[in-house]
Formats: C-alpha cells, sequence, structure tokens
C-alpha cells in the first residue's frame, strides 16, 4: 500500500514536469512532421516550375518547327529532344499525375517529332501532349498546402 501512496505523491509532485515532458515531445513531433512537408512541398513547386520552363522552350521549338519551317536553329529537332527528356526525367519525381504525362509526352514526341513542319497531325498531338503536362504541373501547383 505504500508503494502505491509514493508513486501517486511523487505524480503529484511532478505533474507539471510530466505535463511539460509530453507537450515538448509532441511538440517536436510536429515540428519535424512540419518540415518534412514544408520540404515536400518546396521540392515540388521547384521541379513544377522546372517542368513548365521546359514546356514552354518545348512548345517554342515546336512553334518554330511548324509555323516558321526552321529545322536549322530555333525549330531544331535535338533540341526538342533534349527538353522532351528533361520533362520526363523531372516529371518522374513529380506528385500526381504529371509522370504519367511526362512519359505520355515523351512517347508522343517519339513517334511524330519527324512529322513536324507541315504535317498538322503530329504538331497537334505534340501540343495536345504538351497540354496535358501543363494542366496536371498546375493541379499539382494548386494541391500543395
Amino acid at each position: 500500500m505504500s508503494n502505491k501512496v509514493r508513486i501517486r505523491e511523487q505524480l503529484q509532485r511532478n505533474a507539471v514536469a510530466l505535463i511539460s515532458l509530453v507537450i515538448a515531445i509532441s511538440s517536436l513531433g510536429y515540428n519535424t512532421w512540419r518540415n518534412e512537408a514544408s520540404e515536400h512541398n518546396r521540392n515540388q513547386r521547384l521541379l513544377s516550375m522546372e517542368v513548365l520552363r521546359n514546356a514552354g522552350e518545348l512548345q517554342q521549338v515546336v512553334y518554330h518547327r511548324h509555323w516558321d519551317m526552321d529545322a536549322t536553329d530555333k525549330g531544331n529537332p535535338r533540341t526538342g529532344w533534349a527538353l522532351v527528356l528533361t520533362i520526363k526525367d523531372l516529371s518522374q519525381v513529380l506528385d500526381g499525375q504529371v509522370p504519367a504525362s511526362g512519359t505520355e509526352l515523351w512517347q508522343v514526341w517519339d513517334t511524330n517529332w519527324q512529322g513536324l513542319g507541315p504535317d498538322g497531325d503530329s504538331y497537334d498531338r505534340i501540343i495536345e501532349a504538351l497540354a496535358a503536362v501543363r494542366k496536371d504541373t498546375h493541379a499539382l501547383l494548386q494541391s500543395l498546402d
């Protein structure tokens, strides 16, 4: 009986210290979780902006190739390949539908890049794939807190 009384007395005497310990541990856990979530969101935002930037550059290459029939400088397919591969690689790290649309863009580019120029079908397919990447990237950015 005396052991129970001593434990109860010790709990009463040290209640503030025990409550402080519980609050400190839970605060540390929340802070760690919040930092991880913030870092993840920051990385997603940074990579999303890079995907959007590269998508814009690829769209310029497509426009120059299709509308200006420029295959030498601004509409060079090698530049397009570099941008498509960059978009595909960056999109694989992102959440949501972006990895699928990045891979789809790569596949569409692979089968249609040679038809760019006067061929409207290749142009339309590539522009649609680019629009899907943009739409999915914007959806991801809006979903971040």
